[in-house]
């Protein structure tokens, strides 16, 4: 085989349509343009989305503001000095969602660092910041991470 052998495979390649040679081509007359109307003239062209003056379809449907993450998990925060107002020794996530203090769709538990505690609670929470748990081990209680 030579390269002056090789063709390219059978129906893979057709003769370019030949339009505005006569009626007799199938193509001929109005060169497959339609008879009247914009389209039909020389220098045709319209921008993307154009519906003849029509309201363009992308312009009909409402603007999506933002988007929403599904897998987004909710945390509950707690400051320091709202633990302190606590009728309890030990605080976590079920014990706040059963008194109403945190949303009943949270999945974890953060305690902030804002106010001062004087007495000594264990708090199992997912996070605590520096100055809460320092605030909590300096009053004598226990800061677990769940």
């Amino acid at each position: 085989m030579k390269l002056e052998d090789i063709r390219p495979n059978e129906g893979s390649t057709h003769a370019k349509k030949r339009k505005g040679r006569g009626i007799a081509s199938g193509h001929g007359k109005t060169s497959c343009r339609g008879n009247n109307g914009e389209g039909q003239r020389s220098g045709n062209s319209h921008k993307r989305g154009f519906e003849g003056g029509q309201m363009p379809s992308y312009r009909q449907m409402p603007k999506l503001k933002g988007f929403k993450n599904r897998f987004r998990e909710e945390s509950a925060e707690i400051n320091v000095s709202r633990l302190a107002q606590l009728d309890t020794e030990t605080v976590d996530l079920a014990y706040l969602q059963q008194n109403k203090k945190a949303s009943s769709t949270a999945v974890a538990l953060r305690v902030l660092g804002n106010g001062e505690i004087t007495k000594a609670i264990n708090v199992k929470a997912s996070y605590f910041s520096k100055s809460a748990k320092e605030k909590i081990e300096k009053a004598g209680g226990k800061a677990e991470i769940v």
